[in-house]
């Protein structure tokens, strides 16, 4: 997990995806429509990739793995939990919270 904290911290908006998965293209796509600009870890992509996708499911519960978001340094969820907050206009407040946005 402190893997996990470090890749996160100082920034506002992180995104743990797989180069081939469509569902976290989608989030990422959604929350850069926004004008945010989130680090994003592509798993299947780094050297480490297996070990925080371990640590994801393990100590976060992610599953699927893949998208597991943070905004503000918080874990916010997946696929779903975004795209809810994207339904209930809570998502853009949050952005603008972490400071991942300015408008």
């Amino acid at each position: 997990m402190d893997m996990v904290k470090r890749l996160v911290a100082d920034r506002p908006v992180v995104v743990f995806s797989r180069s081939t998965c469509c569902m976290s293209h989608s989030i990422k796509t959604l929350i850069s429509s926004f004008g945010a600009n989130p680090t994003v870890y592509e798993l299947d992509q780094i050297p480490n990739g297996k070990q925080i996708e371990k640590a994801l499911v393990q100590q976060l519960g992610c599953q699927p793995s893949v998208p597991a978001v943070f905004i503000g340094q918080e874990f916010v969820g997946g696929d779903k939990q975004v795209m809810s907050l994207q339904v209930r206009n809570e998502l853009a407040p949050l952005l603008r919270k972490a400071g991942a946005i300015w408008i």
